[in-house]
């Protein structure tokens, strides 16, 4: 199992990318958690098959239709994921 923590920057929020991230993230296969932080960026942890983390990772890039990505960030985590896929509150 693959774990990452991934913070996207641009105009990511606002514009439906935590619920879009999620039900990505849940067609996939994996657990995790996205919340928005108050400096305008979306973080995500993400747990799962390789492959399903960089099928997240990789919509993570594009986003919404509303969204502007200008970069996404990613490391490699320790953290122990919830059993779901989880919407957090602002951090």
């Amino acid at each position: 199992m693959r774990t990452v923590t991934i913070t996207v920057h641009g105009r990511v929020q606002g514009v439906g990318f935590r619920y879009g991230l999620q039900a990505t993230a849940e067609n996939a296969g994996t657990r995790g958690w996205v919340r928005n932080r108050r400096e305008g960026t979306v973080e995500a942890l993400i747990a799962g098959d390789a492959a399903a983390v960089d099928e997240v990772i990789a919509w993570a890039h594009e986003g919404p239709p509303a969204a502007r990505v200008e970069r996404v960030a990613v490391t490699e985590s320790a953290e122990s994921p919830p059993e779901a896929f989880e919407i957090r509150a602002t951090v």
